[in-house]
């Protein structure tokens, strides 16, 4: 089924159209909230939020965008609501140890196991990626990651972030420079990574 199909099925109100949206879209979602979050535990709540909005407000997508980029950009909302939030209340109460009444060091520790690159043969070049990603301002983080793992346009980078698109190729260029500081010495010569950053256009 096309998006656009999809997307009558579910202004229809169609049951499996909720079933088959969830599907296709459910794995891009969390990996994507999981690489914008500094805490990737609590990424599932948030993906379930995410299609708790798709759901109450899919009849006022008015289609001025694909399905993915508008999915995309409550996604990177979601996120940032909540990097917000954590900000503001949790990182005061964070303690060395976990009792009953506060979160201990080890709950802001990031899963690595959920990292979707562990499913490949480069394990450990994976890794060393995703924790220096997880290192660079979130701002170009976001740019980077819908560009070269997500392989959104520029132009629907611009739409899911609100952004023009002089901005967008601005961060995109700023987060892959950061990118290669951090990883610099870390890595051998010519990485074969999936994502390997390409010029900005």
């Amino acid at each position: 089924m096309e998006d656009q199909d999809l997307l009558a099925a579910l202004r229809a109100g169609q049951e499996e159209a909720y079933e088959a949206l969830i599907e296709r879209y459910q794995g891009p979602v969390y990996n994507l909230v999981c690489r914008l979050l500094n805490e990737p535990s609590d990424s599932a709540d948030i993906v379930q939020e995410v299609f708790l909005k798709i759901f109450r407000n899919i009849r006022a997508f008015r289609g001025n965008s694909s399905l993915k980029t508008w999915i995309y950009r409550i996604a990177v909302n979601e996120a940032y609501n909540h990097r917000r939030w954590f900000s503001r209340h949790h990182r005061q109460e964070v303690g060395l140890t976990r009792d009953e009444n506060t979160r201990g060091y080890e709950d802001s520790l990031p899963d690595r196991g959920r990292s979707p690159f562990d499913l490949t043969s480069d394990r450990e070049t994976r890794a060393l990626v995703e924790e220096a990603l997880a290192q660079v301002n979130p701002n170009f983080r976001a740019a980077v990651v819908l560009r070269d793992i997500e392989d959104l346009s520029y132009e629907e980078i611009a739409l899911v972030l609100e952004l023009s698109l002089g901005t967008v190729k601005s961060r995109i260029l700023r987060g892959r420079e950061a990118l290669r500081k951090i990883l610099e010495g870390r890595l051998e010569p010519e990485p074969s990574l999936h994502w390997s950053p390409q010029p900005v256009e």
